[in-house]
C-alpha cells in the first residue's frame, strides 16, 4: 500500500465508496466522475502505478481484473455490451497512478464522444 495513494486508501477502507464488488485481491467501485450511465472501476489492491510498471509476477491480477468486467458489467445493467479502458502514464490520460480498469456503458458523454470518433 502506498501512503499518499487515494486507491490504497478505498481498499484498506480508509475512503469510503459506492462499492460495486470486493475479494481479497480486488475492489470495484463507481467512479465519482462518471461519464456514462454506468461507470465503474476495478483496481487491484496491490499498488501497481500503472501498466507500465506491471511485471511478470502481476499477470494473475491483470487476468483477474479483465475475467471480472463483463460479470461486474451485466451485474450493473450492461449485458448488452460495455467499454473498457486503462490509462497508462500521464501522457496517456491517467490521473491516479494505481492501476485500474474503467468499465462504462449504457449512454452518456462518453459513447456520444466515442461514436463521433468512430465516424
Amino acid at each position: 500500500m502506498s501512503d499518499n495513494c487515494i486507491f490504497c486508501k478505498i481498499a484498506s477502507g480508509q475512503i469510503p465508496s459506492n462499492k460495486v464488488y470486493e475479494d481479497e485481491h480486488v475492489i470495484a467501485f463507481h467512479d465519482i466522475h462518471p461519464v456514462a450511465r454506468v461507470h465503474f472501476l476495478i483496481v487491484p489492491k496491490k499498488h501497481v502505478e500503472s501498466l507500465l510498471t506491471a511485471t511478470p509476477d502481476d499477470q494473475a491480477m491483470l487476468g483477474q481484473l479483465l475475467a471480472l468486467a463483463p460479470k461486474l458489467a451485466r451485474e450493473q445493467g450492461l449485458g448488452e455490451g460495455f467499454r473498457t479502458m486503462i490509462n497508462t502514464g500521464a501522457k496517456g490520460g491517467q490521473s491516479v497512478f494505481h492501476l485500474h480498469l474503467h468499465v462504462f456503458g449504457g449512454g452518456g458523454k462518453a459513447e456520444t464522444a466515442m461514436a463521433a470518433v468512430m465516424q
